[in-house]
């Protein structure tokens, strides 16, 4: 094993950090050379220094990029004729979004990593496929927001595709009622984003009317919202298994910003890291890395991404990790997400435009 394709063919959530690491940490390396060379704004953060880092060795050592610098800046370490694809973040009328650029290579690596994950947690085999939202979302075949762009990712591990919205998100009933009809009995996929499914699909329809046992559920995004109705995870998960018997459900974390690295809920009820993927916890106060269980701030790290320099992003949300768990389930690093930040500031950044510039941002 030596490449980041011999990280993505193999089955994932399976090495030991030790087998891992002899292979990610060089990759990422590679991949810091290789954005300082092709990504102006990126080497200059690099030859200036980088941002606060206490770390001195392993994958919490590589320089990272708060992931707002993507709402601000144009990073990209590809020519611009040679973009295939554009994806934004999502974010409310006024908000800056992130604009993540993809050449064919990078699009086509992403997409095999996002494979590798779902097939482990799916199976093999293309499951009838309920989708949670309207399709005038992927209206455009080039330019896609973060949802959207989840939404095609996820389309490939099903058929049948059925969209269950219309543009007001009110529940086309009739539709859903023919897929069960047709599928009775067999297994099929649902997916959306968790808010969505949970407001606009299960507190919807009647409870006991459905019988979704053979369903697996895949959900990302959207928890705030249920915050403020008080729906936790638990919650979440008991509200489907008593409205409709669904037992099967997958919440994942990941970001536009390092699409196609998804870190998928185990039946430990933990995130897992994909092999090609880990995380670092961050003590906001000085940087450092935090103590196993001890909470800070989430930073994402991917091998995955060549046209834009997406490999080591510190994110804004609060999250607390554990070690390897060791043989006998998923391997890797495993977290949970605590909440989001209020804001995320960078202190104590050396004195150049660049990366004061980045800090801010």
């Amino acid at each position: 094993m030596s490449s980041i394709d011999d990280l993505i063919d193999a089955p994932q959530f399976s090495l030991s950090p030790a087998t891992k690491e002899a292979v990610f940490l060089p990759l990422l390396r590679d991949l810091v050379d290789w954005h300082s060379e092709r990504c102006p704004i990126y080497g200059d953060l690099i030859a200036a220094g980088g941002l606060p880092n206490p770390a001195r060795s392993g994958v919490a050592s590589l320089p990272y990029l708060p992931v707002r610098a993507f709402k601000q800046l144009d990073l990209m370490s590809i020519d611009g004729r040679d973009v295939v694809k554009v994806l934004t973040s999502s974010g409310t009328t006024g908000q800056n979004v992130s604009r993540i650029y993809l050449d064919a290579e990078n699009a086509t690596r992403q997409q095999r990593a996002l494979s590798s994950v779902m097939t482990t947690v799916l199976g093999p085999d293309r499951l009838p496929m309920l989708i949670v939202d309207t399709r005038s979302i992927i209206a455009s075949r080039t330019s896609f927001s973060a949802r959207a762009a989840g939404v095609i990712g996820m389309m490939t591990f099903g058929r049948d595709h059925t969209w269950l919205l219309n543009d007001d998100m009110s529940l086309r009933v009739d539709v859903l009622e023919d897929f069960l009809a047709k599928h009775d009995g067999r297994p099929i996929l649902i997916f959306g984003f968790t808010f969505m499914v949970w407001q606009y699909l299960l507190q919807v329809i009647p409870e006991g009317k459905y019988d979704l046992s053979k369903a697996t559920l895949i959900h990302s995004g959207g928890w705030k919202k249920l915050e403020s109705v008080a729906v936790d995870s638990e919650a979440f998960r008991a509200g489907w298994a008593r409205r409709t018997a669904l037992t099967s459900s997958h919440n994942f974390y990941g970001m536009v910003e390092q699409i196609g690295s998804v870190f998928v809920e185990g039946v430990d009820g933990w995130l897992h890291c994909p092999n090609f993927a880990d995380v670092v916890i961050r003590n906001p106060e000085d940087w450092s890395v935090a103590l196993p269980g001890e909470p800070g701030v989430i930073e994402v790290v991917s091998a995955l991404p060549t046209s834009y320099p997406g490999h080591v992003l510190l994110t804004e949300d609060l999250g607390v990790a554990e070690p390897d768990p060791g043989p006998g389930g998923w391997r890797g690093t495993r977290f949970k997400v605590l909440g989001r930040l209020p804001k995320a500031e960078l202190r104590g950044c050396s004195d150049t435009h660049t990366v004061r510039a980045l800090a801010n941002v």
